[in-house]
């Protein structure tokens, strides 16, 4: 199977090829730049190294979120775009899952994470049944404080991975102590080819025109306008 991976859901971006189920290659940035602009070049550029057309393609997957919204965004309407314009499906992979992957052989839970601003984070949890990732909680938007205490109870060993785990490493280690293990800089870091494998064997669901992506809250300026539009109504 031939698969094209579109990671954007957090300042990583990241793109791979799959060619029969083989790593064919990747492309992956973390530097806080605009993801528009340079997400098209990265894949045609990936295409162009490999000698592969756009036409090879048997699937496109997609970190469908939750992450960054302009990012998820992105990230998702270029997938469906091709998608569409090459008739073939579009797969849907949380983004923590897909960071998840990287730590397939740890013996404990895992709780992937992005920040998500005001103490919050976007995280879910997951566990390793021998290399393969299993969700064991859904994802959702909580206060980081509050998803520490829920691990706490469960008073098992926990990899915490997170391209910004710099800023949460303090209140990890205060709350959970030696329960908390820390991934290493690289196993941070989303990879889009652990996408790809993860998207490899999922069944297709919706069309390109129906996908929607999994952002779990509304863009902050959407939030900002109803907000706003309520306290008009009530004067």
């Amino acid at each position: 199977m031939n698969i094209l991976a579109v990671d954007t859901a957090s300042y990583v971006m990241g793109v791979a090829l799959l060619k029969d189920g083989n790593p064919l290659g990747e492309i992956v940035t973390h530097q806080k730049k605009n993801h528009s602009v340079r997400l098209m070049p990265a894949i045609r550029t990936l295409f162009s190294e490999t000698d592969m057309k756009p036409g090879d393609l048997d699937r496109i997957v997609v970190s469908e979120g939750p992450g960054s919204y302009t990012g998820v965004r992105i990230g998702v309407t270029t997938a469906k775009t091709m998608a569409w314009a090459l008739n073939i499906p579009v797969i849907g992979v949380s983004s923590m899952e897909m960071l998840a992957q990287n730590a397939r052989y740890f013996q404990g839970v895992i709780s992937p994470f992005f920040d998500a601003r005001r103490g919050q984070v976007f995280t879910g949890l997951y566990r390793s049944e021998g290399g393969r990732i299993i969700q064991e909680e859904e994802d959702r938007i909580t206060m980081h404080k509050d998803w520490l205490q829920l691990l706490k109870e469960k008073e098992e060993p926990v990899i915490f991975l997170s391209p910004d785990i710099g800023q949460h490493a303090s209140l990890i280690k205060e709350e959970l102590g030696e329960w908390a293990t820390a991934a290493s800089s690289i196993g941070n870091l989303p990879r889009p080819l652990e996408l790809a494998a993860a998207g490899m064997d999922k069944e297709p669901g919706d069309s390109p025109h129906t996908f929607s992506p999994n952002y779990l809250r509304m863009a902050e300026a959407e939030a900002k306008w109803l907000e706003a539009n309520k306290k008009n109504k009530e004067d």
